[in-house]
């Protein structure tokens, strides 16, 4: 079986499309490919089984939505494929057109509501971004209708696809083994050591983070892994009393994350209270709990059924560095009992919450599109 994936967005190498669907299905012997953009330089021709097709680096958001979305698409329909897999609402017109150019199935990879996005788009007029979210998500509903499958990243995102005929849940969790944390007896937990991975931005809690490792006092030190939303948000944050106790390490490859995750006492994932982070399910948060670490996370309803259910860590209110402080504090003074809930986590993920787990509902939806594919070709 050919899987074509193509994304406008994201980079080759993102670990939901390459790091878990694309080198998962290659390993299994399916001929893989993903179109992407990226510098030449960059990106690979083969990797783990997996070629790569590269587009430019757009040059704008609006040169990505209206040109890099378009040459993406073009690319991917000279690609012989059995399935074209794409993964960002930008394409959904363009998967249409694939869909009708080529007569092989499409299915719609939804990582994100983006109605519930859009409103929190600071580089969108303020006026217009109720109108925008609702002309997106009109087009959304309307594409999805006609795609052949959708995949959705978590259940909530699942029920706006309700009605589809096959809409399948494949939740973004780590691969069991990956990140899995050290015998006991090579431990390298530092004292204090809170981490943080992933995107750095103001609604992902970068300021309440720093301002809490002042209240917390010096023994609290943040190792910050990831890029910067905008270099004022690093110089506005590197301004802070607390910056002093931060640790930047920049974008790191996966076995840097593991490493540096080995060495924290917890794992921060403190996003703000909005519309599309309330029902997420970060990645971050079962990869901390993947590599036994305890979390501190936002007192969301979904995210305290996980973390309580596991007995994995505290939660915090987001906007209160108070109250992220006392949990800092109270992770170092107690690391047995904050070993004890690391522990917990990651038995979770090797009970639960595991990309091993997922895998087989994203090959049953290929095997039922093609299979009906198939039927139809022949029927005509």
């Amino acid at each position: 079986m050919k899987i074509c994936m193509l994304t406008s967005v994201h980079s080759w190498n993102d670990i939901r499309i390459y790091g878990k669907m694309a080198r998962s299905v290659a390993r299994l012997g399916y001929k893989v490919s993903i179109v992407a953009p990226g510098e030449e330089s960059a990106v690979p021709g083969c990797q783990d089984g997996v070629v790569f097709y590269r587009r430019n680096l757009p040059k704008s958001r609006w040169s990505r939505i209206f040109k890099t979305a378009a040459e993406v698409a073009h690319l991917a329909s000279t690609i012989p494929a059995d399935i074209y897999h794409f993964h960002d609402p930008e394409l959904l017109p363009w998967g249409l057109k694939l869909r009708k150019k080529t007569g092989r199935p499409v299915v719609y990879d939804v990582h994100e509501d983006v109605r519930l996005q859009i409103p929190d788009k600071a580089w969108l007029p303020r006026w217009s971004r109720p109108w925008i979210a609702r002309a997106v998500g009109w087009i959304e509903d309307c594409c999805a209708k006609r795609m052949d499958g959708i995949v959705a990243a978590t259940p909530a995102i699942a029920r706006r696809f309700a009605d589809h005929p096959r809409c399948v849940v494949v939740q973004n969790f780590p691969w069991r083994d990956e990140l899995a944390p050290w015998p006991e007896k090579n431990s390298r937990r530092e004292h204090g050591l809170f981490v943080y991975v992933g995107g750095i931005s103001k609604i992902r809690g970068i300021r309440e983070m720093i301002t809490a490792l002042e209240i917390a006092g010096p023994e609290a030190q943040l190792a910050l892994a990831g890029r910067w939303e905008s270099p004022a948000l690093r110089a506005e944050c590197s301004r802070l009393p607390g910056w002093a106790q931060v640790e930047e390490l920049g974008f790191l490859d996966r076995e840097a994350v593991r490493q540096l995750l080995h060495r924290a006492q917890a794992g921060m994932v403190l996003f703000h209270p909005l519309g599309n982070h309330v029902e997420s399910q970060p990645n971050k948060l079962f990869e901390y709990m993947s590599a036994g670490l305890p979390v501190i996370a936002s007192d969301f309803p979904l995210w305290r059924s996980i973390v309580e259910s596991a007995c994995c860590g505290l939660l915090v209110h987001p906007l209160e560095p108070a109250s992220i402080a006392a949990a800092m504090r109270w992770v170092f003074s107690h690391p047995e009992e904050a070993r004890a809930m690391g522990h917990q986590g990651r038995r979770a993920v090797e009970e639960k919450y595991h990309w091993e787990k997922e895998l087989p509902k994203l090959l049953d939806l290929y095997s039922v599109l093609v299979n009906q594919n198939r039927e139809y070709v022949q029927a005509a």
